[in-house]
């Protein structure tokens, strides 16, 4: 292998958008997450829709689906 090339490789920080941190390893010190496996609704079993700027409200509308309440 060439000699310094490769990026160093050291303790990083890994947070969610939860609140939930754990520690590792990578080439980054401290990265940011938005979803993890404490509040990723495949492992916690909840049904729940991550909606960003009204696209399922926008899809409902559309193809007109009521609402699940009415």
């Amino acid at each position: 292998m060439k000699a310094k090339i490769h990026p160093e490789y050291g303790p990083a920080r890994i947070v969610c958008g939860c609140g939930n941190s754990w520690e590792t390893r990578s080439t980054k010190a401290e990265m940011h997450i938005e979803i993890c496996s404490v509040c990723h609704p495949f492992f916690t079993g909840e049904q729940r829709i991550v909606d960003t700027a009204g696209r399922v409200e926008r899809f409902k509308r559309r193809y007109g689906m009521k609402d699940e309440e009415g």
